[in-house]
C-alpha cells in the first residue's frame, strides 16, 4: 500500500485564533542543514508526495559547515550539546532509564534540544545507525526537522512533551517482556512513533478544528483528525531527509504504515477500543510476543501509556505538566470565548480547575490504562506507576471542589471511556 501526502496536509497556519510560531533561538537553529553533503543524495528537488516537502526550512540563518557535524555515529548526541553543558547532559543520560528522568532540566541542559538529543541517544543505545545502516547527516537532518516541527509556544503539546513521552517509551521498551521480544523493526518504530507522535500540533483539539471547518478537519473527515495530521507530518519529514531512502520500497513503505498505526492509536477517543482489545487477550492469556500483530498491539498500548503518563511520574513532575497541559485546554477556550464559539469542556478557565481536571482525567482515562498494563507486565516499573497515580490522585483530590469535579466526571464519561475496576471518590 503506498501512503500518499495529502496536499492540505501542512502546517496549521493563518486560521482564526492562530499566531504565527515563535521560534527560539537554540543552537541547532543557526546551521543551514540543507547545505549538508549526504551520503546519497537526491536527484529529485521538489517531492512528488505533496507541499510539505517543497517549503523551505524555517532554519532562521546560515553558517558554514562545522567539521564536529560530520561526526561519527558513537559521537551523534554530543554533537547535539553545547560544550558548557554536555558532561551534565551526559550524566543525565546514564540514567535515561529511570522513571524519575527530569526531562525539564535535561531540557535546559541541552538548550532546548531535548527531542533531538534524546532520540540520537537511544538511536546509538540501540544500534540502529549501524543495524539499518541510516545515514549519521541524514538522521541529524531529520532529528532537528522533527524538533523545528514542535511548536514551541504550546504550553504542553510541544517537543518536550514529545521528548518525555519518547523517555517514557524507552523505558517501557526495556521491560523484561518486550526487550526479550522485540524485533530492531519493533524498536525503531516505537521510538520513531513517540518521537513523532504529536508532531506539527496547533495546540487545540480535534471538536475545535471540526466546528471552526478548519481544513484538516475537512481531509480527514473529522476522524482522528490531529492524529492523521501527525502521521502524515512524520512521513513528510522522513521523505524530506531522506532518512529511509535507501531501503527498499516495499520495506519503506511497511514502515510509514506501521508507523501510522501506532501514531493513529494515540487518539484519546478510541481508547476504549485498545483497551478493550487488549483486555480480552489478557483474560484470555493468549498474548504470543512471537506473533507480529501482538508484538504491534503491545506497542500500540506502550505509546498510549507513554502519551498520557504524567499521572504516573513522581509529584513534583507531574504537577509541572499538569498545569501546562491545562493551560493549553485554557487558551483553547480563550480563543473560543474571544470568536463567540461555545467553550469546550474542560476548557474554560473561570468554571475549571486544574485539581477538578487532572482527577477526573486519572479516574476515567489514566487508571484504567495503567490498570491493564500492570496486568500484563507486573514489573517492578509497573507497580511504581500505579503508586504515583495513586499519591497523585490523593493530592488532586485535597485541592478539588467536589461539585466542579462531578460535572468534569459526567464530561469525561460522554467519551464512552471504561472505567471498569476503578472506583471513583471525592
Amino acid at each position: 500500500m503506498c501512503l500518499l501526502l495529502l496536499p492540505g496536509d501542512v502546517r496549521v497556519r493563518s486560521q482564526v485564533g492562530f499566531e504565527s510560531e515563535r521560534r527560539g533561538s537554540h543552537p541547532y537553529l543557526y546551521v543551514d542543514f540543507r547545505g549538508l553533503v549526504l551520503a546519497a543524495p537526491s536527484t529529485e528537488s521538489v517531492s512528488p508526495w505533496g507541499c510539505r516537502c517543497c517549503r523551505p526550512l524555517s532554519f532562521q540563518r546560515r553558517l558554514a559547515v562545522s567539521p564536529s557535524l560530520l561526526c561519527p555515529s558513537s559521537r551523534l548526541t554530543l554533537c547535539f550539546l553545547d560544550d558548557d553543558y554536555a558532561g551534565q547532559a551526559k550524566c543525565m543520560l546514564r540514567k535515561v532509564g529511570s522513571w524519575d528522568f527530569d526531562i525539564f532540566l535535561f531540557d535546559r541542559l541541552t538548550n532546548g534540544n531535548s527531542l533531538a538529543t534524546l532520540t540520537a541517544h537511544l538511536f546509538n543505545q540501540y544500534g540502529l545507525i549501524e543495524l539499518f545502516q541510516l545515514d549519521v547527516i541524514k538522521l541529524y537532518r531529520f532529528l532537528v526537522l522533527i524538533q523545528e516541527d514542535y511548536h514551541s509556544h504550546n504550553p504542553y503539546h510541544n517537543a518536550v512533551h514529545a521528548a518525555d513521552v519518547t523517555q517514557a517509551m524507552y523505558c517501557y521498551l526495556q521491560e523484561p517482556q518486550l526487550s526479550s521480544s522485540l524485533t530492531s523493526c519493533d524498536i525503531l518504530l516505537g521510538i520513531l512513533a513517540a518521537a513523532t507522535h504529536d508532531l506539527d500540533h496547533p495546540g487545540v483539539n480535534q471538536s475545535f478544528l471540526i466546528k471552526t471547518n478548519h481544513h484538516l478537519a475537512s481531509l480527514y473527515q473529522n476522524t482522528s483528525v490531529l492524529e492523521n495530521h501527525h502521521w502524515r507530518s512524520a512521513v513528510g519529514l522522513l521523505r524530506q531527509a531522506g532518512l529511509l531512502e535507501h531501503l527498499p520500497v516495499e520495506d519503506r513503505q511497511n514502515l510509514e504504515m506501521r508507523l501510522g498505526s501506532l501514531i493513529l492509536a494515540t487518539d484519546i477517543s478510541r481508547q476504549n477500543e485498545y483497551l478493550s482489545q487488549f483486555r480480552s487477550h489478557l483474560d484470555q492469556d493468549d498474548l504470543n510476543l512471537q506473533n507480529s500483530a501482538h508484538r504491534h498491539l503491545v506497542l500500540q498500548m506502550a505509546l498510549k501509556c507513554a502519551d498520557i503518563c504524567n499521572p504516573c511520574r513522581p509529584w513534583e513532575l507531574s504537577k509541572q505538566w499538569s498545569g501546562k497541559v491545562t493551560e493549553e485546554f485554557f487558551n483553547q477556550g480563550d480563543i473560543e470565548k474571544k470568536h463567540g464559539l461555545e467553550v469546550s469542556p474542560l476548557c474554560d478557565r473561570q468554571l475549571d480547575t486544574v485539581p477538578n481536571i487532572q482527577t477526573g482525567f486519572i479516574s476515567y482515562v489514566v487508571e484504567p490504562l495503567f490498570t491493564e498494563w500492570r496486568r500484563f507486565c507486573s514489573t517492578p516499573l509497573s507497580h511504581t506507576m500505579l503508586s504515583h497515580l495513586g499519591l497523585n490522585k490523593a493530592h488532586w483530590r485535597e485541592e478539588s471542589d467536589p461539585n466542579v469535579a462531578c460535572s468534569i466526571l459526567l464530561t469525561l464519561s460522554r467519551l464512552s471511556l471504561p472505567v471498569r475496576h476503578v472506583a471513583v471518590h471525592f
